[in-house]
């Protein structure tokens, strides 16, 4: 994702990921400093160092971090940066001020006629932003639906196998487990389709759909997959937060 200044900010009681800093100095009230600049796929090193991975071809190296604060996982993540020096090159030396996971996750096989049963049909909103993107061999998703205030937390899961004749064929299931009143609230998460079949090689395109408040909605994506050398182990997924 291209470096953006623009302010996500995640609302309610059903966020994925809680907006706090971890690396940011408190006495710098700059609002530039406390905007994320960017969407990234935090990938640890075998030893135990981390890189970014700013886009299909960029990679950010963090000069003031050894380790990342995610332990061994990969996952998908908010920061700001500030680039050490001018850099034309894909790999980048930078000064991450502030980092924060989003929720990471494997979509799962659609169970046919049990998928109401097994994953719900809550409608959701799917919300047209710069963090909603198909980058890296992720979908990550900026959603929208109604959360209440007693900290129930929400199901949110993407199908594979609805079309058999088109493996890019997704589908969002939202699961609110009874907690439909509230307020409208917005939240992240990124699926991981690098395992997906590769049957026009590493460039694809996705059709998501899902059910909205106004009815079923679709929408599509070009994604372009991590060569296979370098697909990630599923293990090394974040555990749930706010959300399954």
């Amino acid at each position: 994702m291209k470096k953006k200044n623009l302010l996500f900010t995640v609302l309610g009681l059903g966020a994925l990921s809680v907006m706090l800093p971890s690396c940011i100095d408190d006495n710098d009230n700059s609002n530039g400093l406390r905007l994320p600049t960017a969407l990234v796929t935090v990938c640890p090193e075998d030893d135990g160092s981390f890189i970014m991975r700013l886009d299909d071809e960029v990679r950010l190296v963090p000069v003031n971090m050894k380790k990342s604060p995610f332990d061994d996982k990969e996952v998908r993540a908010l920061v700001n940066y500030s680039d050490v020096e001018v850099q034309e090159s894909t790999l980048r030396n930078v000064h991450v001020n502030w980092i924060d996971s989003i929720r990471t996750k494997l979509p799962v096989e659609s169970m046919g006629e049990l998928d109401v049963e097994k994953f719900g049909d809550d409608p959701i909103e799917i919300v047209r932003d710069w963090v909603t993107i198909a980058e890296d061999g992720y979908l990550t998703l900026r959603v929208r639906t109604i959360w209440g205030t007693r900290n129930i937390r929400h199901n949110i899961n993407l199908l594979t196998g609805i079309n058999p004749e088109n493996p890019y064929e997704l589908e969002i299931r939202h699961d609110a487990n009874g907690d439909t009143d509230g307020r409208w609230s917005d939240a992240l998460i990124a699926f991981n389709l690098n395992g997906l079949p590769r049957e026009n090689g590493d460039e694809n395109k996705i059709v998501l759909k899902w059910k909205s408040f106004t009815g079923e909605k679709s929408a599509e994506f070009d994604i372009k997959m991590r060569p296979l050398h370098e697909e990630i182990d599923p293990a090394g997924l974040l555990p749930a937060s706010a959300i399954e």
